[in-house]
């Protein structure tokens, strides 16, 4: 899984998302970091990241792969991001590649408000949708692009991208991706900058 992952490119995957971000060294959050890949792929940027991974195999093996010191490494998790609480920051930028779809309805309901909350106003949130069959042993559902626009324009998200793309990366047959990003709402003068 680690090979797979990490033989995507990151500018690839994220060429829709990219021309929507705040410049560096803006502060990126990245939930489900994976193989730190993307962290890798921001802190390349300029960008500093802290990447939440709650599986310690993959965290450890992204830490081996990826030894920035502009990544902050953290274990944690959706739906609740506990060791999130108190951290006292707005990030500027939330990513969430390829983990929206893990949540069942009810942990999507709970999480966009701690994910909102933890956004900077003009901040971005970018996700990912993965459709088609699912891997063996992956829990997974099918979420879509609607619901998840409806749920974070409740918590004052306002979308600024949708697109489905083919799985031009890994060619896997019936599979398509939605990419979704949103820009937080505020008051009067608030800016992505």
């Amino acid at each position: 899984m680690v090979s797979q992952y990490e033989s995507i490119a990151f500018a690839d995957i994220h060429a829709s998302i990219l021309p929507l971000l705040p410049a560096p060294p803006a502060h990126i959050l990245d939930v489900g970091a994976g193989t730190g890949r993307d962290a890798a792929g921001f802190a390349a940027l300029g960008y500093r990241v802290t990447a939440v991974e709650p599986t310690a195999e993959l965290r450890l093996r992204a830490v081996a792969l990826h030894p920035l010191p502009q990544i902050a490494w953290l274990d944690d998790g959706l739906p609740d991001l506990p060791a999130l609480a108190g951290y006292g920051e707005a990030f500027d930028v939330v990513m969430l590649t390829a983990v929206w779809m893990h949540l069942d309805a009810g942990e999507r309901l709970s999480a966009m408000p701690r994910i909102a909350g933890l956004m900077r106003v003009g901040g971005v949130m970018a996700l990912s949708l993965r459709h088609g069959p699912v891997p063996p042993g992956r829990r997974m559902f099918d979420v879509t692009a609607s619901e998840t626009i409806d749920l974070a324009r409740a918590q004052g998200l306002q979308c600024i991208l949708c697109r489905t793309d083919e799985d031009a990366q890994l060619g896997r047959p019936g599979v398509t991706w939605d990419r979704i990003a949103f820009v937080k709402e505020g008051g009067r003068g608030a800016s992505r900058t």
